[in-house]
Parts: C-alpha cells; sequence; structure tokens
C-alpha cells in the first residue's frame, strides 16, 4: 500500500479553484481501488477544502500542518495561542503588511486586500488562491468580523521584505516564515507556520498512524509550503508549473496541473 499526498492549489486543481481535472479524478480513484490511500496535504483550512472531500479522500493534512484527519478522525490539532496570534498582526500590521488569518472554519483578510492583490503579477500559485477565493466568495470575510476563533496560520503578502522584520524578531523562534518563490518586482507573499508543525510531519504521522513505512509515501507538489512534504516522503513529486526550487529537491517532475499532469505523475509511477 502506497499513500499519497497531494497540495490542492497548482496541483489537484488550478489555483484558487475547487474542480480536480476529471484526468485526475480517476488517476485518484484508479489509485485507492489498487489499495492506496489518498490524502489531501494542503496550506488550506478545513473550511477552503471542505468542497473537495466529496471526491473521497482518505483524510487530510490542512493548515500547513496544523489540522490532521485521517478518515473522520482529528490526529492533531494546534492552533496558535491568543499572545502569538496577537503578537503577529500587530508587528505586520504596523508595518503596513497585509494579512489573512485562518481558523478552522472560516478565513478573514485585511481591508483593501482584494485591491491590492488584483494590481500584483501573475505566476504565482497562492497569490492566484486568494485572488480566486477573494473573487469567488469562498468564506473570506472583512477582518473587523473575526470572531476570535482559534488561528492556524497568519497569510502575509507585501511589497518589500523588509516590512516583515520586526514580525520576524518577534516570532521567529516560534514560526517558519515560509515565503514563495516569485518573479522580480512582484508581491512577496507566504504564511507563518508554525514550528511545531508541517506538511512532512502531517506525513510522517498518518504514514506512523497506518504502519507504512515512509519510504511508501508520495508526495505532489508546487510551491514552497511543500518542501517539507517533499523532503519527508519516500517519492517527492513536484509540477511543471511549480517553483524552480521544489523542482531541484523533487525525485521527479509531472507535468503542468492544467496538462493532465497528476493522471501523467499516477501513470509514471504505476499508481493506476
Amino acid at each position: 500500500m502506497k499513500l499519497i499526498f497531494l497540495d490542492i492549489d497548482g496541483t489537484l486543481t488550478r489555483p484558487g479553484e475547487n474542480t480536480p481535472p476529471e484526468s485526475a479524478l480517476k488517476a485518484i480513484r484508479a489509485a485507492q481501488e489498487k489499495g492506496n490511500k489518498v490524502f489531501l496535504c494542503t496550506g488550506r483550512n478545513p473550511a477552503m477544502l471542505a468542497p473537495l472531500l466529496k471526491y473521497g479522500f482518505d483524510g487530510y493534512i490542512g493548515c500547513g500542518g496544523g489540522y490532521v484527519k485521517l478518515g473522520d478522525r482529528l490526529l492533531y490539532d494546534c492552533p496558535m495561542t491568543a499572545e502569538q496570534r496577537d503578537t503577529a498582526l500587530n508587528t505586520l500590521h504596523r508595518n503596513g503588511v497585509f494579512c489573512t488569518i485562518e481558523s478552522e472554519g472560516g478565513s478573514w483578510g485585511d481591508e483593501n486586500l482584494e485591491a491590492f492583490l488584483s494590481s500584483q503579477g501573475e505566476g504565482n500559485s497562492e497569490i492566484e488562491r486568494w485572488r480566486k477565493a477573494l473573487a469567488s466568495n469562498l468564506g473570506i470575510r472583512p477582518m473587523q468580523e473575526y470572531d476570535g476563533s482559534p488561528v492556524y496560520k497568519v497569510v502575509v503578502m507585501c511589497t518589500d521584505s523588509k516590512m516583515l522584520d520586526e514580525a520576524k524578531a518577534a516570532l521567529e523562534d516560534e514560526f517558519n516564515f515560509v515565503m514563495q518563490e516569485v518573479k522580480e518586482h512582484s508581491c512577496i507573499n507566504g504564511e507563518l507556520i508554525n514550528r511545531k508543525f508541517d506538511k512532512g510531519k502531517g506525513v510522517r504521522l498518518i504514514a506512523a498512524e497506518l504502519g507504512v513505512d515512509i519510504e511508501d509515501t508520495i508526495g505532489f507538489g508546487d510551491s514552497m509550503n511543500d518542501l517539507e512534504m517533499i523532503e519527508a516522503v519516500g517519492c517527492g513529486v513536484c509540477m511543471e508549473n511549480g517553483a524552480e526550487m521544489l523542482k531541484a529537491k523533487a525525485d521527479m517532475v509531472c507535468p503542468a496541473v492544467g496538462e493532465d499532469g497528476l493522471a501523467q505523475g499516477f501513470a509514471k509511477l504505476g499508481l493506476v
């Protein structure tokens, strides 16, 4: 039995979308019919990944590793403390950084975030995800409506890396600032991920729970928040549309998400 872990945006679907190509769904079903298990492994929170659960995944790693489910069973749950959340938002906002925060049941974004995103360049799956999420109203509400529920991560967007310096000084011991590979002069964006977890630790947790050797795990991703997953699995696969730095770390590169890449990757690995 193989355990297969799939990032969503830029890997399973085009960024910001919730409908995988039919070729990918057929490949996933075929792999499961052969006795393998397939999991989502995403930075999305449970609310944002929920539309994909109807396709019959065996569980998921959400919030970049902070919320892990095997079937209906919760294996791991690690939100920020209120103090960590407030320190992050206060230092980031003081320096003009646009933020969104994500809880289990919702996401909240700063005022004018949509206008900020609309001015940025193309070619970054995380930027595209948020642009489309805002455009299609996938539950991202104004920050002033935040209900105080536990936050798992903070997504940051700014025009100069120096704008993150104060937050890094306050939080870098506890949080990894995972920044995306972007084109020159484009928006700087990334997310604050608690050092207690990452996608790779989520992979190892599920593998251990199922008694599966880590060498029998496979991960598909496209952006730098997939790095720990790619490093943890027995076989790491990067999409052709992915970050060059991730391709260099991967064991294999498969065609882009819009070119039936996932199905071709499954076939090349003998999963279908």
